[in-house]
């Protein structure tokens, strides 16, 4: 096989490849998008954004369990029936024990309105209840015991108050939940804009692409007729053909690039159906600098880290206490008032009841634990103070990591004012170094080399725009603040 025959057959290949391709997107639908648009698509319906959601709904039923705890709960409990048949034994009147069979069925229900006591970690309750006991013997005798109120309270003395943890700590648990769905809500924009500009990067090579294809057709069809007039060498005319040989590969493969990344930012945004993309450069950026002040400041006051960071040192001091009062001196305080009677009438158990009272005392002393409660109290003081420390740099890194991305935003935006102009520049000079060659006053080796900075500084105009619009998103998502409308990103999700 010759030269001619493999260029021929590449050639073909190549114009395959255009026919597919142009088949595809023939049978897709198109649909249009601006940057904005295509951030806020993903936002409302792209699956990393559902993920988000469902991640605070997750927190908004634990936040939920947790305001519960300081709510009054009513509760009843029955039994009925309960049936016991069978031997036991029972004592006679001389002291001695006997066994008789007995038959009888219990029945009880009681109600319970309790209420915990966050200040001290104890609750109070109040309950009402009444038992039947049907005794099954050669005749049925019933009798009641009814207690219409019966007034308590439950309440540990020197232990770890849970509660009181529990409502210094799940507040700042649920709003550095809903701040970590505004950071997740502008991940999601910064992978919508990546992808975007993927997809955008690709369609403008593809465009570069024919182009050059374009051009270097007709620059190899002249250099052809100065061939056969004998004014050029065999090697330019070469050069030329091979120049539209390599022009043709990178549009074909310049097609797959679009259609492989159409595929990603669909899928990316939640669409099912066949789709392609007609995406319009973000070209108007905002006008406006980053005061880096203003950055820091408004990152210490909206975003999720620094919540985290105190919640951290919230659960270290409790985690002391929780040692504290795990394994040393505690006492439980148990007592009861109420009134009660039993009666073999039913109308008759509520009439002119009885008062009755119960307390108790339940009183635990470690004495010998071979030092286990101080150990763990000493490793409990260790990890808060390895967390302080872990918190202060974590705390310095935060503010460094604010004030190098708005300097880097900053400079962002001279540097694509800078990118702008080099492309304008490059596709002049392109323009003019293309009529010279076709005059014969230049060689073919100037002009390749005035495509190529064409062509570096077209993406390169372009990737400065990526970074730009990607720098935006992820400072809005390190501060949690809308530098375009001067106010806090605001949390307005609705959860059912």
């Amino acid at each position: 096989m010759n030269n001619r025959t493999g260029l021929t057959i590449l050639m073909l290949m190549i114009t395959f490849t255009f026919m597919v391709g142009h088949a595809s997107a023939q049978g897709s639908k198109a649909i249009t998008l601006t940057l904005r648009q295509a951030t806020d698509l993903a936002r409302k319906q792209s699956p990393e954004a559902l993920k988000a959601r469902n991640r605070l709904l997750d927190q908004y039923w634990q936040n939920r369990t947790f305001r519960a705890d300081y709510l009054p709960s009513l509760t009843l409990d029955a039994t009925t029936p309960d049936l016991s048949s069978g031997i036991s034994s029972i004592p006679k009147d001389d002291g001695t024990l006997g066994f008789v069979r007995s038959s009888n069925v219990n029945s009880s229900a009681n109600l319970s309105l309790s209420q915990n006591i966050g200040l001290t970690g104890g609750s109070i309750f109040v309950n009402s209840g009444l038992q039947r006991i049907d005794v099954l013997q050669d005749t049925v005798s019933t009798s009641y015991l009814s207690t219409p109120v019966s007034i308590g309270i439950r309440q540990p003395i020197l232990t770890f108050n849970r509660l009181y943890w529990s409502k210094k700590i799940e507040p700042l648990r649920w709003e550095e939940a809903k701040r970590q769905f505004l950071e997740d809500m502008e991940q999601v924009s910064i992978r919508a804009t990546n992808l975007f500009f993927n997809l955008l990067i690709a369609q403008i090579n593809l465009e570069i692409s024919r182009k050059n294809v374009a051009n270097n057709d007709t620059l190899y069809k002249i250099a052809n007729g100065r061939y056969n007039l004998g004014k050029i060498a065999e090697n330019e005319l070469l050069q030329m053909e091979l120049s539209l040989l390599n022009s043709q590969t990178a549009l074909a493969q310049n097609r797959l690039d679009v259609q492989t990344q159409a595929f990603e930012l669909r899928n990316f945004m939640g669409y099912k159906e066949n789709l392609s993309f007609n995406l319009i450069p973000p070209v108007d950026v905002p006008d406006y600098e980053v005061d880096v002040n203003i950055a820091v400041a408004q990152a210490k006051k909206n975003r999720r880290k620094v919540i985290e960071l105190d919640r951290q040192l919230l659960e270290a001091e409790r985690e002391v206490a929780r040692s504290r009062g795990e394994n040393g001196f505690n006492a439980n305080v148990f007592a009861t008032y109420g009134l009660g009677k039993s009666a073999g009438d039913l109308n008759d158990v509520y009439t002119n009841p009885e008062d009755q009272q119960q307390f108790r005392i339940g009183v635990s002393i470690p004495i010998l634990d071979w030092g286990k409660s101080k150990s763990q109290v000493r490793m409990a003081k260790a990890n808060r103070e390895l967390v302080q420390t872990t918190v202060e740099q974590e705390a310095l890194s935060f503010e460094q990591e604010i004030y190098l991305r708005a300097v880097q935003f900053n400079i962002l935006n001279s540097q694509l004012t800078i990118a702008a102009k080099s492309d304008t520049i490059a596709q002049k000079r392109f323009a003019v170094t293309k009529a010279r060659y076709l005059i014969g006053k230049i060689d073919i080796t100037e002009l390749n080399i005035a495509l190529e900075e064409k062509d570096v500084a077209k993406r390169g105009y372009f990737e400065q725009l990526r970074n730009y619009w990607s720098s935006y998103y992820n400072l809005r998502k390190l501060t949690l603040y809308d530098f375009e409308a001067k106010t806090p990103i605001p949390f307005r999700e609705e959860l059912r």
